[in-house]
């Protein structure tokens, strides 16, 4: 497994680039891009960057669609972080595990989305 204080950039350039999206950017930020959607998505290595990336409430100022990817053992603490921070956007997080986003060993959380009646 790679070390937990590296983002999983690869993998979440891999993943997306799977799915048809064209990936732009460098760093652990990236923009991903197909047809009408843009979706900004963001490598979290652990804990403590999880902290530094949603002390500013996840920067409510991109696209309306925000994907987190971070290690299988943090998925769920980001994923309680998020429940927690007033957002504007969408979110997903991305768990990527054991091995290669190649080999689709990654998984996909989705924020709850009340039903509108």
């Amino acid at each position: 497994m790679a070390p937990v204080t590296m983002p999983p950039v690869e993998a979440a350039k891999t993943i997306f680039t799977r799915l048809g999206y064209t990936v732009s950017g460098e760093g652990t930020d990236l923009r991903a891009e197909r047809k009408w959607r843009t979706v900004q998505v963001t490598a979290v290595a652990d804990d403590d960057t999880m902290g530094r990336t949603l002390a500013d409430g996840g920067r409510d100022d991109g696209p309306p669609f925000r994907c987190f990817v971070t290690w299988d053992e943090h998925a769920d603490s980001l994923c309680r972080r998020l429940e927690r921070t007033a957002r504007t956007y969408e979110w997903a997080v991305i768990s990527v595990g054991d091995g290669d986003a190649a080999d689709d060993n990654y998984r996909v959380i989705r924020e709850d989305v009340p039903a509108v009646a």
